[in-house]
């Protein structure tokens, strides 16, 4: 036995990167994440980094939008270095930067965005989550986008901290509807002082408990370019909490998607779908708004997709350090249980601090895998703990059993968002990463290259266009039955690509494919043959 520990030490410390790690000189990802650092640690200066990926101009090719923070104590963008900012992919992990050409360098200071097509046009919009005043900027089809805020509808009239954005069709109109969340009152005129209280040897970001919460807002798609706000005629204001992000799911399969909240410090929120516009909280009695102690955990992002292919949608949060990074499966019956101990994940994040989170197949064996990108939310840790500020994100690929083996990758960094599509078309799912005052990273997938796949690209035609909240379940020969849905809201103030995908391991046939429509119909798709993307029209 003492001869086979150091071969296994070799083993292990000679196994290839998952990740081809990609910093900006090889990207063209070159703009920095500025958080607007000030000695006196306002709270947002922590939080921002969202990141979206999407197509803006239909190429093909897999786009990046990044959000910036603005100056303080104005919170207004004084120059390029401020801007957020919109990056045309070329197809193989390469970016140009095109915000100006575009008009999306926006204004104030930002926190994340969400990309989808809320007018039906066959082209993603962008809603950008600020700190004073969110904005949607409409997708012209000609490079360029339109700030239709006012006339949407969508703008505060008294400006409230959001963090996140979602896009989901949540009465089955066939109109992308969107869930702002979040977070909490805010001044940078009275921020409490936190830190060394005897001496003030040092100041921290501050515990949210300092701050009041606040209600989410859910707008309604009139279908006409406009959006009315209906957060309190469905329910969804009645919720006071402190949030964070947003994933949404059928998780108890009656046809109506749900939509989940993660709250910082305060307990989660469940807002199970009713129907008929109406929405009720049910965290609590679906076992998620609490960790297994009883306690809430400082949620941060979260994915909402089934892990274990049992054709139910399980979750996995992010969360900070000492806290774990949740993971909960569904049993069914609404009813989730918290399995991060024993699907050992519960040890390989106890340390970390998380935000941007996925849920993918990296390694295209059949079995989808957990992603979290890391860093503290302080910045200077290292004067009162022995943890660092800066961390290296993980990724928890899983195993026939049901457990999760951690690997770290990236350097250690102030990480944020994370979102995630195939940035070179080679059927292996990357991540694009925001560091907090660094340029973002792309993360190229290296993993198994040989091992099957599929993915699936959707339009709808009596559903939403780009068929947000289809569920698609497929069977390949000799592999596991696999169920995934198309969502571009994915982990902490980000958005990922709508495409469904599928690892298929050494499965060289796909005998049965199967779709459910959010407008309820369902799709037996032919598939030719693997390693493609099909482009699947609602019939």
């Amino acid at each position: 036995m003492l001869r086979l520990a150091p071969l296994a030490f070799v083993l292990a410390a000679t196994a290839a990167p998952p990740f081809d790690v990609r910093s900006a000189k090889q990207t063209g990802l070159v703009h920095v994440l500025n958080n607007s650092a000030t000695p006196e640690k306002h709270l947002i200066e922590t939080m921002t980094g969202g990141i979206a990926a999407l197509d803006y101009d239909g190429d093909g090719n897999i786009d990046l939008f990044t959000v910036n923070g603005g100056r303080q104590p104005s919170l207004e963008k004084q120059g390029p270095e401020w801007w957020n900012r919109l990056y045309r992919g070329r197809g193989d992990g390469r970016f140009e930067d095109v915000t100006q050409r575009a008009g999306l360098s926006g204004k104030g200071y930002a926190m994340g965005a969400a990309a989808g097509d809320y007018d039906n046009d066959g082209r993603p919009d962008i809603f950008v989550a600020c700190v004073r005043g969110n904005q949607l900027f409409r997708n012209r089809g000609d490079g360029t986008f339109e700030d239709v805020t006012v006339k949407s509808g969508i703008a505060q009239p008294v400006p409230v901290w959001s963090v996140a954005g979602g896009w989901w069709d949540f009465n089955a109109d066939g109109h992308l509807d969107l869930f702002v969340v979040n977070y909490v009152r805010w001044d940078p005129a009275t921020e409490p002082f936190c830190g060394d209280q005897v001496s003030r040897r040092y100041r921290a970001y501050c515990h949210p408990k300092e701050y009041q919460p606040q209600p989410n807002q859910l707008f309604r798609n009139n279908g006409d370019g406009t959006f009315t706000d209906v957060s309190a005629g469905s329910g969804v204001s009645g919720h006071a909490g402190k949030g964070m992000g947003v994933a949404f799911a059928d998780y108890d399969a009656d046809g109506r998607i749900d939509v989940f909240v993660t709250n910082d410090a305060t307990p989660n929120f469940l807002f199970h779908n009713e129907g008929g516009g109406r929405f009720r909280e049910v965290a609590a009695e679906a076992g998620i708004a609490l960790n297994d102690d009883g306690r809430a955990t400082s949620s941060m992002g979260a994915d909402f997709r089934d892990v274990d292919n049992d054709g139910r949608p399980d979750l996995f949060i992010t969360a900070l350090a000492n806290e774990t990074f949740p993971f909960y499966r569904n049993l069914g019956k609404g009813v989730f249980a918290d399995r991060t101990y024993p699907a050992r994940i519960g040890a390989a994040t106890l340390p970390l601090s998380g935000w941007g989170a996925g849920i993918y197949d990296f390694d295209n064996d059949g079995r989808k895998d957990l992603f979290a990108a890391t860093g503290d939310v302080q910045d200077n840790t290292e004067l009162y703990s022995s943890r660092a500020s800066r961390q290296r994100c993980i990724l928890l690929l899983a195993t026939p059993n049901g457990q999760f083996t951690s690997r770290p990758v990236t350097e250690a960094a102030l990480h944020r968002g994370a979102a995630f599509a195939d940035f070179d078309n080679d059927g292996r799912v990357d991540v694009a990463v925001t560091r907090l005052n660094e340029t973002p990273l792309v993360l190229m997938n290296r993993m198994d290259e040989g091992r099957h796949w599929l993915g699936f690209r959707l339009k709808g035609t009596r559903s939403n266009r780009a068929g947000a909240g289809a569920l698609i379940h497929i069977k390949a020969e000799g592999g596991p039955d696999q169920w995934n849905a198309a969502s571009t809201s994915v982990g902490y103030s980000s958005a990922s690509a709508p495409v469904v995908h599928f690892g298929l391991g050494t499965a060289s046939r796909v005998t049965e494919a199967e779709i459910r429509w959010p407008s309820g119909t369902v799709q037996k798709v032919p598939v030719p043959g693997v390693d493609r993307y099909l482009e699947v029209e609602e019939p």
